[in-house]
């Protein structure tokens, strides 16, 4: 067998054929759920990738007799160094065949670049940021990915770990049936902290009502995470990229906000209808019909994903996540939508996690990232 030869992205043909090199690894797979290609190109364009003003970044191909096998990305964050303290290569965009020359010739190259940059350690699969995907997928192999979590065969974790690579974090994914009926100590209980606090939920007549709540919603997730190891606060420039990127997909019935009694925001929670098989459909692309997918996902779905929740820490432990079920369920009755999906929470945020225990959740999918120091 012909060796494995590492070349680093460098020209628009190699970048195109890195993006769709898992679309072709995962192209009879159907619980994988691919990218839009355009999306996939702004992170690599430090016109539109705000964390390349303080990052470096890498990304290459594995070739064997000049067929793809497999890509890999490096990354380092100079932000988290100077703010953390913590110094790594970040690895992401990890894909490869089963084939064990092809993983080891990807984490040789990771480790080249560490030793290159004299940095210690390595760790992946991870974005740029903590609102980057990341977390090779451990366990749920056979479930519908979201658009917001990364997918994998099941190789994957067993070659990293016969790498030599170890567990560093762990996330946790739940999947929630909704019940046709809201249990009455919700209905009552959320009235009562609604009182008791004198908070008060919003309405939205519009997606435009939304926007002068964007920047609060962000700033109220640095409170609610900032005490988690490795949050770094996020950027004014970060909160223009994400609005740019996914306020387009999201709709006004979806949004949750609370504010107090100075109407000031104390908690929010962003659902979105599940876009997993219309991103399928789409398969990269939002043209010719991949935005009529889209667009129909929107409109008729019964299943939704949880992606962002923010409770102001004086708030937490105070019922406030009550109130939130109430007003996800009232929009999944009005919506049509049976089964909510997490996102990927650290097993650590045990606050976030008490949302759902009294709704039968069902741990079905879990994921980690892997290190290595040398």
């Amino acid at each position: 067998m012909s060796e494995v030869k590492i070349i680093q992205v460098t020209t628009e043909k190699q970048l195109s054929d890195f993006i769709k090199f898992p679309m072709n690894l995962y192209k009879n797979n159907q619980n994988y759920v691919p990218s839009l290609i355009k999306d996939e190109k702004s992170i690599w364009n430090k016109e539109e990738n705000p964390a390349l003003a303080y990052s470096e970044a890498k990304q290459f191909l594995a070739y064997r007799d000049d067929e793809i096998v497999g890509r890999i990305a490096v990354m380092i964050n100079h932000k988290e160094a100077q703010e953390l303290g913590i110094e790594k290569v970040r690895f992401g965009w990890l894909d490869f065949i089963d084939d064990e020359a092809v993983s080891k010739a990807l984490i040789d190259t990771a480790i080249a670049y560490a030793k290159e940059k004299n940095i210690k350690k390595i760790e992946g699969p991870m974005g740029f940021t903590n609102l980057d995907k990341a977390g090779m997928l451990t366990f749920g192999f056979d479930r519908l990915a979201t658009m917001i979590g990364i997918y994998n065969f099941n190789y994957y974790p067993k070659h990293l770990e016969k790498l030599g690579l170890v567990k560093e974090k762990e996330w946790v994914e739940f999947e929630i049936m909704f019940p046709d009926v809201l249990p009455d100590k919700v209905e009552k209980f959320s009235q009562l902290i609604a009182e008791k606090y004198q908070l008060k939920t919003i309405k939205f007549n519009s997606k435009e009502e939304i926007l002068p709540l964007v920047e609060p919603m962000f700033k109220l997730l640095d409170e609610t995470y900032k005490n988690l190891s490795t949050y770094t606060p996020i950027t004014d420039e970060q909160i223009l990229h994400y609005k740019e990127k996914y306020f387009g997909f999201i709709d006004k019935d979806y949004i949750i906000c609370i504010t107090d009694k100075d109407d000031k925001l104390i908690s929010f929670a962003i659902t979105m209808p599940s876009y997993s098989r219309a991103l399928q459909k789409a398969n990269g692309s939002l043209l010719p019909f991949g935005w009529y997918h889209l667009l129909n996902a929107g409109r008729k779905n019964e299943r939704a994903n949880f992606y962002l929740i923010g409770i102001h820490p004086e708030y937490q432990r105070r019922g406030v996540t009550a109130i939130i079920f109430k007003e996800i369920w009232k929009t999944f009755k009005k919506k049509g939508v049976k089964f909510l999906e997490t996102n990927p929470e650290l097993e650590e945020n045990k606050n976030i996690q008490l949302l759902w225990q009294d709704y039968n959740p069902v741990n079905h999918k879990r994921r980690r990232t892997y290190t290595l120091e040398f």
